[in-house]
């Protein structure tokens, strides 16, 4: 799945599957409610002073997306779900397995070693932040990432997506089933 708040981007995964159990990476240990029955795992990457200082984006200052958008520090934020329910803001994307084992790998690339990681509470009590490998500007933006990960796997995405829009366009809506009136 993907999904957005209308400004981010992130990829929702099952939290365990045959190419992939990310519950050694993304222990629900580093969550404040660790013992709820956890089904999928949201990634995103973005920009350390943003992702950490404004919890709402009426949080945001000038100053901090200035800075973000000059060379800001990776951050990942990762959240934990119960059976996600697809809409229009979070969109099922059905790939083939090998498909699936290319994102892993590609999300693998930026999630750091549990030896010595930094962890940053979230907003909520289902997710966290880690440190992560990377610079954010104009031209790596959180959106950019979501969609850069997603083409490491083959999956068909725009080349310049620094926009929530930019990735959710290549992502289907969900179906809608309407009734015949009689």
């Amino acid at each position: 799945m993907v999904e957005t708040n209308g400004v981010h981007t992130a990829i929702v995964m099952p939290l365990t599957s045959p190419q992939k159990d990310w519950r050694a990476e993304f222990p629900a240990r580093d969550l404040s409610m660790p013992y709820r029955p956890y089904t999928h795992v949201s990634v995103s990457w973005g920009e350390r002073e943003v992702f950490l200082n404004t919890p709402t984006w009426g949080d945001i200052t000038l100053s901090t997306a200035v800075g973000a958008l000059a060379n800001g520090d990776g951050l990942l934020h990762v959240a934990h779900y119960i059976r996600p329910a697809p809409s229009p803001t979070l969109r099922v994307l059905r790939i083939a397995p090998d498909e699936y084992a290319r994102l892993v790998t590609a999300i693998e690339r930026v999630v750091p070693p549990l030896e010595g990681r930094a962890i940053h509470p979230g907003y909520f009590d289902h997710d966290v932040f880690y440190d992560a490998p990377g610079t954010y500007h104009l031209g790596n933006t959180c959106n950019q990432w979501t969609s850069d990960t997603l083409a490491a796997a083959g999956i068909r995405t725009g080349l310049w997506t620094p926009l929530a829009g930019g990735v959710m366009r290549w992502v289907p809506l969900p179906e809608t089933r309407g009734h015949a009136e009689g």
